[in-house]
Order: structure tokens, then sequence, then C-alpha cells
């Protein structure tokens, strides 16, 4: 294993990459082409614009909402240089903006290929990127229904027009079978499936939504939490070992417990990932998992 590299060496390779682009990089520069780990440049610096003064170079002070079409150009030009849609990996090899801040403003990372259509849609600059993305998903044609008796149209209780045919004013109160999907309206959020847990009233769906159920829950789960932060890992925290006696751990948050891979993430600085839904069966064993979907169950689900 290689030694992790010391804060003089950190700040070398920092002046030396700047007199070579002119510029000081950015910190998703500096760690794609130095090969130097985030964990370590955070355990020798408490920001990047501290790294950054300390080797002499001007602080990143750019703190402007970047606009939809700066990410959605930088991650069809990834596709470009991809020859096809990048993993989550790739982009954070690729891409010049981080995972969260494409996930937070479009959501999941499945549906960035469909906003981008949108964005890219009758601009011929992007006519082989539109060509490497996989075909839209036909919509249903509709089906053809029998006329409504007069009556039926005057009356308030009629079923929804948005219902398939065979759910007729006689079953309205049924429960939809699972196999019925209707189709997504664009503009609107999205919420995970019911719950009603503590005044959360939905599953979450993002890390955001992991981040805040685990602040619900920590106490009970044995954990004091001493700090939250942007850069990995995401947060430090404290659990009682034995009696009066405590330690650090650090966790990371996910949605998923595979997209600590998909981020990137190295493997030596984290001890517990703490996730919605555990899917990564090949994941080291050094690493705890904390699935919060199973782990609620055991949970009351009022603080009553």
């Amino acid at each position: 294993m290689k030694p992790r590299p010391d804060k003089q060496f950190i700040l070398d390779s920092l002046a030396a990459m700047a007199r070579g682009a002119g510029r000081p990089p950015s910190r998703r520069e500096f760690l794609s082409r130095s090969e130097i780990s985030e964990y370590a440049v955070i355990k020798s610096f408490p920001s990047w614009n501290a790294a950054l003064e300390a080797a002499g170079l001007a602080a990143y002070t750019r703190n402007v909402r970047l606009e939809d079409k700066e990410l959605l150009e930088d991650w069809g030009q990834t596709v470009r240089r991809n020859r096809g849609i990048p993993t989550c990996r790739a982009y954070h090899q690729l891409g010049k903006f981080g995972l969260r801040t494409i996930e937070n403003r479009f959501g999941a990372w499945s549906q960035v290929p469909e906003v981008f259509r949108k964005f890219a849609q009758g601009k011929r600059e992007w006519a082989d990127v539109l060509a490497l993305l996989p075909a839209p998903a036909a919509k249903p044609s509709p089906q053809r229904g029998r006329s409504p008796a007069p009556n039926a149209l005057a009356s308030r209780a009629v079923a929804p027009a948005f219902l398939p045919e065979r759910f007729s004013q006689s079953n309205k109160n049924c429960s939809l079978p699972s196999k019925i999907r209707y189709r997504t309206l664009h503009g609107r959020p999205t919420y995970g499936q019911p719950m009603d847990f503590r005044g959360l009233r939905h599953e979450p769906v993002n890390e955001q939504g992991v981040v805040l159920l685990f602040g619900m829950v920590a106490k009970e789960l044995g954990y004091t939490v001493e700090a939250v932060q942007s850069g990995f890992p995401d947060c430090e925290a404290k659990r009682q070992i034995a009696p009066q006696r405590w330690q650090r751990v650090h966790l990371e948050f996910e949605f998923e417990s595979r997209n600590f891979r998909g981020h990137g993430h190295p493997v030596t600085g984290c001890d517990v990932i703490v996730c919605w839904r555990h899917n990564w069966p090949d994941c080291p064993p050094h690493l705890e998992i904390l699935e919060l979907s199973s782990l609620i169950k055991s949970l009351p689900t009022s603080n009553a």
C-alpha cells in the first residue's frame, strides 16, 4: 500500500499543477490528475480553499449557482468522450462537476439522459450525442372506449378519465394493481413510497433523504454526530463501544450502498456506509453497512 501523501507533497503538487495550467486547479482537476485521494487532502487541510491558500494560490471564490445549461453541456460532452452514457465512475473521471450537483439538480442519475434529450432537442451541435442515447420509451397509444351514458357525464362521482377502462364506477374504491403505471407529469416533484415515519411522510429517494432520516434516528442507533461536511467522508461521529467508552467513526451517506463505488470514493477513508438500500454484494468486508430501510422497522414510528 502506498503511503498517504503528506501536507508538503500536496502543496508541491498543487503549485506544480498551477504552473503548468497557468491558474489554480479546481478540486476535481487536482484529484483526477494528481492521483492524490480526497481523503488525503481533507486530512491535511480543512477546506479546498485552505489548501490553495497554503500553496500561495488564489482561493476559489466562485459562489454562484451553476446554470442548468452548463451542467447539461458538460454531461453531453462526457457522453461524447465516453461514446455512450457514462456511469457515475466514468463521469467522476471525465466530467467537470460533482455527481451530487448533477443529481441534486436533475434527480436520479438514470433520469439525466431524458433531461438532456429535452435540452438538446433540435440543436445540431448535439446531434451526435443524441444518437448515443437510448430511444425514449414509446408512449402508449390511447385505447378506444365506449361512449359514456348521458347520466354518467352529469355525475360528479364518475371515475377519473385517467383510470384504465376496466376500472369502472362499480370498483372505483378498489386499490390499483401494482402493474398499473401512469405517465410522469414533468415539472413536478416525485416522492418515495408512503411510510409516515415520525413526520417523514415518504421513503427517501436520494442521498439528502438518507441524511435527514439518519439525523432523526442517530441517537437511537447509538451515534452522536460531531460534524457533517460536503467532502468525503460526509460525517464524523462517535459511538459507544463499551461502558463509558466511545470511539470515533467516519460515515458516508448514499441512497444505495453501491453508489459509494460509483462515486469513486476511496475505501480507506470511511468506516460505515449509511444508506436507504443495501445493494452492493461485493462491498469490502471492512466497510459496515447501515441500511436504514431495515433498521427503522424495529423503531417506533412516532416519538410520542
